[in-house]
């Protein structure tokens, strides 16, 4: 692994990476298709006991990829604004990004998949279910779209690696209201 050449922006406050690994709903998933080249998509994901966690259908360009080749780079971030300057060329943007790399491989133990899934609806569904998830209708859910159960994919870095540019509010230029 090529070290950060930037060194002045790595990040290695562990409690600030946990908080945005934890907070932080979307991350890229890239993986290597050996036909076609690389392959990058947005999934929503937990960071839980120190490792990612995504799910998705049982089928599809995703699973055939990590079945053949699990090793991966997963990347979360996010943009704060532009850093104005009054020299053009000094113009930045602030940002903290964390780049993960590992090996996505399927969760095979009920107990660890179905507390992933728990894990991964409460912080995207808050409160939503009265009924805890069990292992049993983990088991035997199946998706309207595909009759496989559903997949659930831990990532345990090897490499973790965070940058970041943290500035002031007034040092950022206004963003237009949406």
């Amino acid at each position: 692994m090529e070290p950060i050449r930037y060194t002045q922006r790595i990040c290695e406050d562990k409690e600030k990476i946990n908080r945005f690994l934890t907070e932080t709903r979307v991350g890229t998933l890239s993986m290597w298709d050996g036909e076609t080249g690389p392959y990058a998509l947005p999934v929503n994901y937990i960071y839980w006991n120190g490792n990612i966690y995504f799910h998705g259908m049982g089928s599809g360009k995703k699973n055939d990829l990590l079945a053949k080749n699990p090793a991966v780079c997963f990347t979360v971030f996010e943009e704060f604004g532009t850093v104005v300057d009054p020299v053009p060329a000094k113009c930045d943007t602030a940002y903290l990004s964390v780049v993960i790399f590992g090996k996505a491989v399927p969760v095979q133990d009920l107990e660890e998949k179905t507390g992933a899934l728990a894990v991964l609806m409460e912080k995207f569904l808050p409160g939503f279910f009265k009924n805890s998830l069990s292992p049993a209708f983990v088991e035997q859910y199946r998706s309207s779209f595909d009759n496989n159960a559903v997949a659930v994919y831990r990532i345990c870095p090897e490499v973790l690696t965070a940058k970041e540019n943290s500035v002031d509010k007034e040092q950022l230029f206004p963003q237009p209201q949406k």
